[in-house]
């Protein structure tokens, strides 16, 4: 792909950007909501039983509880399509732990920097070794940060944590999500008088990591939090943060954008015995059926996330909508909703949702230019996919209403009239997408 070089408007150079045509809302801020390894499963809102989520609960009911949202089936590619608009194997397929140093100027930070937004990141970090590298957030396009580094140390008890180049002292004795919310919340009211992008990029419900020379510190009770603990964390840091909105009289001028990275994941580390970690499985309940975790899996349970947005006086309460939304969708939404049109020389993947969340007629994106199909991709695995039907890069092709754990391939001889329609239209667009000969071939294996 063409390096595309970007110029800022600084010292009279004119901005790559400009206002978008078309009707324009009210700029809100902006609070992005980044979740790990939550499936949707998890929430309440959406049939879960095994846990208590009651602040997400009161975000959908204040808003959109949105049915068919995909992101990629692990961290890194999910986060590199949210802030880029692009799939991961149009930029490349960045190695795990990096960004593509070309598409640094080119992330919904810069284009909400551009329209005069503050911008600000907190929480997980795994676009580069942070400690190497200090300048990245702020190259990417973030004000500020409050961070994490991925491989570097721990993120939940005595956490190491950098912000704006600086480790922070001064935490050691502190939870970690803690740190990453007073800091978010304290921009956000430093913040008042000029829109902003506060992005809280999350470690929960991630376990703790099994990279570092030796295992992370214990919890004070002696272990690691629980999957149920980190989701009871998760769903009381998001009320943190509503409550602060509140407070400060924020609410009513704020998008609220809550969605997860990937599926739940398959084990968690329970503790640490020695340098040992021991894993237990994560089994949730749908209702009343088991959901295995479906993280690094291409299935729904790995890819099909929970999303929520919230804007009071913009969005009409508990609303159910089943559009079809992919991570890369991010970054052209938001940039409509600052007022930014975007340069045609981007080639972005991603289409605007602005039409579901404020209605067609406060749109500027047109029903026939909404989105048709999601892509997603795991290692060799990739895959387009509408609101049913699922087709493989090597041309496995499955119904996932009555096959959601695609057991059953469905072979093209024996199509129904309206799974061979739906079967070439997702072959058109898996030529559209311009997808390599490596996501075409033949897998051993189904999942991976």
């Amino acid at each position: 792909m063409t390096r595309i070089l970007l110029f800022f408007g600084l010292f009279g150079i004119a901005s790559p950007w400009g206002l978008a045509a078309g009707p324009q809302v009210d700029r809100p801020n902006i609070l992005l909501i980044l979740a790990d390894d939550v499936g949707r499963e998890v929430l309440e809102c959406y049939g879960g039983t095994s846990y208590a989520t009651p602040q997400l609960d009161r975000l959908s009911e204040q808003g959109i509880r949105f049915t068919q949202a995909y992101a990629m089936a692990v961290c890194h590619p999910t986060r590199i399509s949210l802030l880029t608009g692009q799939y991961p194997f149009h930029l490349g397929d960045p190695h795990w732990g990096t960004f593509p140093e070309f598409a640094e100027s080119k992330t919904v930070a810069h284009v909400l920097k551009e329209a005069g937004y503050a911008t600000a990141i907190a929480g997980k970090w795994q676009l580069t070794l942070l400690k190497d590298d200090l300048d990245h957030p702020h190259r990417l396009g973030f004000d500020s940060y409050c961070l994490f580094g991925w491989h570097e140390g721990p993120k939940y008890y005595q956490p190491h944590i950098w912000q704006d180049g600086k480790l922070r002292k001064d935490v050691h004795n502190r939870f970690g999500p803690d740190v990453y919310c007073d800091f978010l919340i304290d921009f956000m009211n430093r913040n008042q008088d000029r829109p902003f992008f506060a992005y809280y990029s999350m470690g929960l419900c991630h376990a703790v990591t099994n990279d570092l020379p030796k295992p992370p510190p214990l919890g004070p009770n002696g272990r690691y939090p629980s999957y149920a603990e980190m989701v009871v964390a998760m769903d009381e840091r998001v009320g943190r943060l509503l409550e602060a909105l509140n407070r400060s009289g924020l609410s009513e001028s704020t998008l609220v954008l809550f969605v997860a990275d990937n599926g739940t994941p398959q084990h968690i580390i329970e503790t640490a015995v020695g340098d040992r970690l021991v894993y237990r499985p994560v089994v949730s309940k749908l209702g009343e059926t088991d959901i295995p975790g479906g993280k690094g899996q291409p299935t729904d349970w790995g890819t099909r996330v929970p999303m929520i947005a919230s804007w009071p006086g913009k969005i009409a309460p508990s609303q159910v909508n089943d559009t079809l939304v992919d991570v890369s969708d991010f970054l052209p939404t938001l940039a409509s909703l600052a007022g930014s049109q975007l340069p045609n020389e981007w080639n972005l993947d991603g289409h605007s949702f602005v039409a579901a969340l404020l209605g067609d007629s406060q749109a500027d994106t047109a029903p026939s230019q909404q989105r048709q199909w999601i892509f997603a991709q795991r290692n060799r695995h990739a895959f387009v996919k509408d609101r049913r039907w699922k087709l493989y890069g090597d041309g496995r092709f499955f119904d996932t209403q009555e096959d959601p754990w695609e057991k059953h391939g469905m072979k093209p001889d024996r199509l129904s009239s309206a799974a061979a329609t739906s079967r070439q239209r997702l072959e058109q667009a898996i030529q559209t997408l311009g997808l390599p000969v490596k996501y075409r071939k033949a897998s051993n294996s189904k999942k991976n």
